[in-house]
């Protein structure tokens, strides 16, 4: 349940649209639902703005279809990463509108509608950085925030990035996306001033220790407002990046600035 549904069924009630056992009974499955094997957090919209997301790795059918089910039964957007396309059967048997974002491994179901104004920009190293990148870019989405994309912009050819400078500069959050020696946050930060969002990859040969040398090189980074999230963590830097883009202080400095220009 969301804001808005739970500002909407108080004021049914208020206007005497709703009885008061019908207000308590969809009340009392507010806090989780307990299915045995998951206990499905219904208050987390209202607590961070967006609902619980199914993990689905490690999971069986069964048990991600129960829990998109109970999950969309208290809001309709649902978000599911790390999915098979066997986890997006099960998901569509409760949700026949659910879309797989095959490069990602998602699964989304009625993601907010993008807003205009500030976006974020998924900036990916390499073409082999892209899954990750596409992970960014979904969670970002699912949140109704404008995103662009720009890839294969790594520091072997820098003039490949440069061409886009207004582009970056123009963006509210970025997520940077790179394996190997995961340079390239440090060169983003370096020219926005804007948060970055950087993203090891385990993409890279053996002294790459499976993404740990691009972590430890993003973690000691140069560039200021550099920030970093677990190897692979693609939906972790996006869901950042979708609460960057939709907290009120980012949605009222881009009202100023429309005002400005008008």
């Amino acid at each position: 349940m969301n804001e808005r549904t739970l500002r909407n069924l108080l004021l049914d009630f208020k206007r005497g649209r709703l009885e008061t056992d019908e207000l308590l009974r969809r009340l009392r499955a507010l806090p989780y639902s307990d299915l045995g094997f998951a206990k499905v957090d219904h208050h987390r919209a209202l607590r961070c703005g967006f609902p619980e997301v199914i993990f689905c790795h490690g999971k069986t059918p069964r048990q991600i279809r129960e829990i998109a089910r109970r999950i969309l039964a208290h809001d309709p957007v649902l978000l599911a990463t790390r999915a098979s396309l066997e986890a997006y059967e099960a998901i569509r048997e409760t949700a026949p509108n659910a879309t797989y974002h095959e490069s990602a491994r998602c699964v989304t179901v009625g993601a907010r509608p993008a807003k205009s104004g500030p976006y974020a920009v998924i900036v990916a190293a390499g073409t082999s950085d892209i899954p990750v990148a596409d992970e960014a870019r979904v969670a970002t989405e699912a949140w109704g925030a404008r995103v662009e994309t720009l890839y294969d912009v790594g520091v072997a050819g820098l003039h490949r990035l440069l061409a886009h400078l207004d582009l970056l500069m123009g963006a509210a959050a970025l997520v940077v996306v790179a394996g190997m020696e995961g340079a390239l946050p440090s060169v983003v930060g370096g020219l926005v001033r804007r948060p970055v969002i950087a993203v090891p990859t385990s993409v890279g040969y053996g002294a790459h220790f499976k993404g740990l040398t691009a972590l430890l090189s993003m973690l000691n980074s140069c560039a200021a407002g550099v920030s970093v999230v677990n190897i692979d963590n693609g939906f972790g830097a996006g869901y950042l990046a979708g609460m960057i883009l939709s907290s009120p202080s980012t949605q009222r400095a881009s009202r100023s600035k429309d005002a400005r220009r008008k």
